[in-house]
């Protein structure tokens, strides 16, 4: 099982999937998602770090500083 830090909060985020899991019976879920902002930004960034996100506006690099 893969991990990798969010890019908000800095947590350690499971990543399901891939070679890691190819002998496995393990049902791990993927805990985030890598995300390209209106500004061309890309960030990985957890579930609970994505629900606090602004909604009212197109995301920005800015928003996820102040995560």
């Amino acid at each position: 099982m893969a991990r990798q830090p969010c890019d908000g909060c800095g947590k350690p985020v499971t990543i399901a999937g891939g070679i890691a899991n190819i002998w496995t019976l393990e049902k791990d879920t993927t805990g985030g998602i890598e995300l390209e902002l209106a500004d061309g930004s890309e960030y990985f960034l957890c579930f609970e770090c994505i629900e606090r996100l602004p909604d009212d506006h197109d995301v920005t690099a800015e928003d996820v500083a102040n995560l």
